[in-house]
């Protein structure tokens, strides 16, 4: 997969968790589990950016790690919200589905990277 595609798909991903934020319930238990997926969700792909940018090999590997990271958590709060059933599950799992997807893909990117292998490079991933 190329960088440009992966940053859309992390675009889009962000898009939908805040599409889905809205409609959480408006409780505490939404607010707090909306406050933190909104962070999770959204700088996966910020973070994935940063990484395209990086003044490094080192920083690249740092912040592609970051994005994991970011991605992982999200996928935690969206199945924390399945689960839950905090709105509708046909509302949320298409979501889950494509979080655990980027999880793979960046974790797979991530250990590439640190590797050291492969034709990867920043402005490539």
């Amino acid at each position: 997969m190329k960088g440009d595609d992966l940053a859309n798909r992390l675009l889009d991903f962000a898009v939908r968790v805040i599409r889905l934020i809205d409609a959480l319930p408006k409780t505490a238990v939404g607010k707090q589990v909306g406050g933190q997926l909104i962070r999770a969700g959204t700088s996966a792909g910020a973070n994935y950016e940063e990484a395209r940018g990086a003044e490094s090999r080192a920083d690249f590997v740092h912040k592609l790690g970051v994005s994991w990271k970011e991605i992982r958590e999200a996928w935690y709060w969206l199945r924390l919200i399945h689960r839950a059933e905090l709105v509708k599950p046909d509302r949320v799992e298409q979501l889950v589905q494509e979080a655990g997807e980027l999880c793979a893909i960046l974790g797979q990117s991530h250990l590439t990277a640190k590797k050291g292998h492969g034709k990867e490079t920043p402005t490539d991933s």
